[in-house]
């Protein structure tokens, strides 16, 4: 287990964390090169030829997209026939190529990918470039539901759902046929787009949809239609912020192209950098900051600085209780709650919908921003909080609502290590430079 580092510099003055993998990843950075360990996966590589296809591929499972490149990270991948020149620049890489891979190719059993579709601008001119791409085989599962019934969908602890596909109509003529005349199960292309299931279930450990036409709407009448859906177990996680300094801690980070006098001080420090970092990010899956927060006041005049922070990603548990229910949040022993996030009302209009009415559930923008749960659950070890009106209120009469929690199991003196991703340096420009 370990925690990491992240740099950022001007050139992009946006920063983004992202909690994920890292029941998956160990990584180790050295001035902003991360060197990925991956406990199991696959790897593909492709020359960028013209006419070369990039092909993904898994014998059992779907593909789950962990890293990617477009560019060059070293002078030996893809350098037969080239000249040095061509191979010279180590440190070349497109961004958005990782997007572009699991937007592309993540839940499929097997993905192609035309090279052009990473040449949408060029990260380092007269380098001969290749798409290196690592990722994992994650198991799959598939859910049938007939018409009227219902889909239970479920994770192992510390995992979410990611639903990759669904479709509620009827693709064949031998699911879901028991006493059903011939006429309703002769149509087998009946097809339905919505988002329904990944709506409701997306993110959450265990998830119950019904397959019915009041949910997904009806694609084709007089057709017994049935639910089929797709889905995978994602390792679920929140950043924690462990330190971080905006200033300069040594001559060498972030040092290209800048005079010595620029980087002399290194003891130059932002008072309250950790504070910002931890009031934006702790808690969340994703983080995205702009450089220029941390510019209120300089540490240093005519020093370039640059943003380092450091941070593990920690499992988040959901708990979700019906409207009058109660809600049950519990540690592991020496272990105590710390509540990320928390909702009394209404966000989707699946959840906790049993014999409600229509009008009780169409509200999905019912939020609360109440802090009774946090002032009733953190640092303890176990707590009970009824999700009633009397205890948080009504946000949003005449709606059946429900209460969400997202909450860390964090130990009583710090916080437990857990693997996280780490992303390249970016160095921030010191006002006035």
């Amino acid at each position: 287990m370990a925690a990491f580092s992240w740099l950022w510099h001007s050139r992009n003055p946006y920063v983004v964390m992202t909690a994920a993998g890292f029941q998956i990843y160990s990584f180790s950075l050295k001035l902003g090169e991360a060197f990925l360990q991956s406990l199991s996966a696959e790897r593909a590589t492709t020359c960028d030829d013209r006419e070369n296809v990039h092909l993904l591929t898994c014998a059992t499972g779907v593909i789950s997209i962990q890293d990617g490149l477009y560019g060059r990270a070293n002078s030996e991948t893809c350098k037969e026939g080239r000249p040095p020149q061509q191979l010279a620049n180590t440190a070349c890489s497109q961004e958005g190529a990782v997007d572009v891979l699991k937007t592309r190719c993540n839940g499929k059993k097997s993905c192609e990918l035309n090279m052009a579709v990473f040449r949408t601008s060029d990260p380092c001119n007269g380098i001969y470039k290749y798409l290196d791409t690592n990722f994992t085989c994650e198991p799959e599962n598939i859910i049938l539901a007939c018409e009227d019934s219902l889909a239970h969908l479920s994770c192992d602890v510390g995992k979410v759902i990611l639903v990759h596909e669904s479709n509620f109509g009827r693709r064949d003529k031998t699911t879901c046929i028991y006493k059903k005349p011939a006429s309703q199960v002769q149509n087998d292309n009946c097809l339905s787009s919505s988002t329904a299931v990944e709506n409701s279930c997306n993110g959450k450990n265990s998830c119950m949809i019904r397959a019915s036409n009041a949910v997904f709407g009806d694609t084709c009448g007089g057709t017994y239609k049935y639910l089929e859906v797709n889905y995978t177990c994602e390792a679920s996680g929140v950043i924690s912020i462990k330190g971080g300094l905006y200033g300069r801690a040594d001559p060498e980070m972030c040092k290209e192209g800048r005079p010595p006098q620029q980087l002399a001080n290194t003891q130059c420090s932002q008072a309250g950098a950790v504070d910002v970092l931890k009031s934006r990010c702790n808690g969340k899956k994703s983080c995205e900051m702009n450089i220029n927060d941390f510019k209120t006041s300089d540490p240093c005049p005519g020093i370039y600085k640059y943003l380092e922070t450091n941070f593990t990603c920690l499992p988040a548990p959901r708990v979700v209780a019906c409207q009058n229910s109660l809600a049950y949040l519990s540690c592991d022993a020496g272990k105590v709650i710390a509540v990320q996030e928390s909702n009394f009302g209404r966000r989707d209009q699946t959840t906790c919908i049993y014999n409600r009415p229509s009008s009780q559930v169409q509200n999905d923008q019912c939020t609360s921003s109440s802090s009774v749960v946090e002032n009733s659950c953190n640092g303890k070890n176990s707590c009970t909080i009824k999700a009633s009106g009397s205890v948080f209120g009504d946000p949003c009469r005449g709606v059946y609502k429900y209460l969400e929690v997202v909450y860390l199991c964090e130990n009583r003196q710090s916080f437990s290590d857990a693997r996280c991703h780490v992303m390249k340096p970016k160095c921030a420009k010191a006002p006035g430079l």
